[in-house]
């Protein structure tokens, strides 16, 4: 016997697509001031910053699309869960743009030493204070969603990175304002660049997590089965997965075989309300099996 639920009807990412419009829109405008001045300043730590801004343009609108996409109807029957996944992949795409940009600020930071480059300091540190505020107001608006979506928590590191970045710049400025000597710049940008990479790899292990169907983040498998196995009627709980669909959507199947004495629905409404109270997983498939059968037995994954 089985027992389920329909696909999910809502996920964490459209809660807050505002939140990612908005960031969009500022940090647009913004890359625009940054490219402008890096490039009269001559300053590879203003680039730097303006190239990692056009990264979070891409991955903003990215996550935005995906919020969109997300939520549209499959009309072809094929995709039984939705278009949820969507959202998962644009986090991919923020990894992937993150490490691209990491690179390209390291290769130019590299090319740079040892030559003597000449940079205006005035105009790096009024874009980088201008900057900095920009992006702490887009971390505000960003950080009620991180928590709860993979997809804006993409946004949120990439925001976060750039954060860092606007610092590095600020102080680059400043140091070059004191002390002339123009390979703090380099130093900087390069060590902006080694940062966007960290928070790229880090953001990967959980997409690649997900993609991978690894059981959520904070769900004990062995706690779950065993959970399972202690409900009133039920002698084993078998073929358990666990897995993550999209952000705030963990979906579960597993087997229980059931007392043949005991009735089995009041089993199921026990493990669906376990597994959706307990270990928050709103979406399970829940089979029923009598001591005798062992039809299940024949499959070796």
């Amino acid at each position: 016997m089985t027992h389920g639920h329909g696909p999910p009807t809502g996920h964490a990412g459209s809660a807050h697509r505002w939140r990612l419009a908005i960031a969009l829109v500022l940090i647009a405008g913004f890359f625009i001031v940054e490219l402008v001045a890096g490039l009269l300043s001559g300053s590879l730590a203003l680039l730097s910053d303006a190239g990692h801004m056009a990264a979070d343009v891409v991955t903003l609108a990215a996550a935005l699309a995906a919020t969109l996409i997300a939520v549209r109807p499959d009309r072809s029957g094929r995709r039984t869960f939705g278009h949820y996944r969507i959202e998962v992949f644009a986090s991919l795409l923020a990894v992937l743009i993150m490490l691209g940009v990491a690179a390209g600020v390291v290769i130019a930071a590299i090319g740079r030493l040892g030559r003597q480059i000449e940079v205006d300091s005035g105009p790096m540190l009024v874009v980088g204070a201008l900057g900095l505020v920009v992006n702490l107001v887009v971390l505000v608006m960003l950080h009620g969603g991180a928590g709860e979506s993979l997809n804006v928590k993409g946004a949120y590191l990439e925001v976060m990175a750039d954060t860092v970045g606007s610092l590095g710049v600020i102080l680059a400025a400043v140091l070059l304002r004191v002390t002339g000597a123009t390979w703090i710049d380099t130093a900087v940008a390069l060590a902006v660049g080694l940062f966007i990479a960290v928070r790229a790899v880090i953001l990967a292990r959980e997409v690649l997590g997900v993609l991978g169907q690894a059981a959520p983040a904070g769900i004990d498998p062995e706690r779950v089965r065993a959970d399972l196995a202690a409900i009133d009627g039920v002698v084993e709980a078998h073929d358990l997965h666990l897995w993550t669909l999209t952000s705030g959507m963990e979906v579960a199947t597993v087997h229980l075989v059931v007392d043949p004495d005991r009735d089995p629905h009041p089993v199921l409404d026990a493990a669906q309300e376990l597994l959706s109270v307990t270990h928050g997983i709103a979406h399970a498939t829940v089979q029923t099996e009598p001591t005798d059968h062992h039809g299940c037995l024949e499959i070796g994954w």
